[in-house]
């Protein structure tokens, strides 16, 4: 069923507007609830109940934020997850079904930024939103930050970008967040609590196991970039290690 909450274009700079968020969800009463609650909040909402028409959507209205159901009529969430992410890094936020852990690794692996499970808890959503938009705007360069350079790896943090050999690495927002984090503590342990708290702003809960498909993800990167998997080190029972060699 499509149901669509068509806003008028804002044109104002995003920090100046309220944040604008797309919703593509095929359930009516559930993007009703979602989109009330949340402009309760003071953002805006749109709704799209089609998956063929979500990336027009998305084109047309430049969200900050994408929340994504992944069962949709027409194309499948994920596979309009992989397409958005080839083009743009605008933070992605994925409904799954409770328990679905394949959903929720392949959404992180398709480069989504964070999942919410149904049944979806309001104040859970929000919290979720929050955290990335923050990580969004953080993540805007600002002068003078930093370039790090550690073995054959250099990362510009100021154009968030980072290459081995020159070689650019493919990354989304977090995977740079991920790797700035564990590059610059390079021969520490980083515990997947400091992990977390930068990408999804809580604390680990011996559950979560996004953490550990980002992962995964990010020495698939730095492997196509010509490193190697094995410059993110697993520390059993305390987090990774970040080695300049593989």
């Amino acid at each position: 069923m499509h149901a669509a909450a068509t806003l008028a274009r804002d044109d104002a700079p995003a920090a100046a507007r309220r944040a604008r968020i797309l919703l593509v969800e095929d359930s009516a009463r559930l993007a009703a609830s979602i989109r009330d609650y949340l402009k309760q909040q003071g953002y805006e909402v749109l709704i799209e109940g089609d998956g063929r028409a979500a990336a027009s959507r998305f084109e047309r209205h430049e969200p900050d934020l994408v929340v994504l159901d992944l069962m949709l009529p027409g194309k499948d969430g994920l596979t309009i997850c992989r397409e958005l992410r080839s083009r743009n890094d605008v933070p992605i936020l994925i409904l799954t079904a409770r328990g679905d852990a394949v959903d929720q690794v392949l959404g992180l692996g398709l480069g989504a930024d964070d999942y919410v499970v149904k049944p979806v808890e309001p104040r859970v959503l929000l919290a979720r939103i929050e955290a990335l938009l923050r990580r969004a705007r953080a993540a805007a360069p600002h002068p003078g930050e930093r370039k790090l350079v550690v073995g054959r790896l250099a990362i510009d943090r100021a154009r968030r970008a980072a290459a081995i050999d020159s070689r650019a690495l493919d990354l989304t927002t977090g995977d740079f967040d991920i790797l700035w984090l564990l590059a610059s503590q390079s021969g520490r342990v980083v515990t997947r609590d400091d992990i977390l708290r930068v990408v999804r702003g809580i604390d680990y809960d011996g559950l979560d196991r996004s953490i550990d498909a980002r992962i995964c993800r990010l020495r698939r990167k730095l492997a196509e970039a010509g490193g190697a998997e094995s410059m993110i080190k697993t520390v059993r029972l305390r987090g990774y290690l970040f080695v300049s060699e593989g």
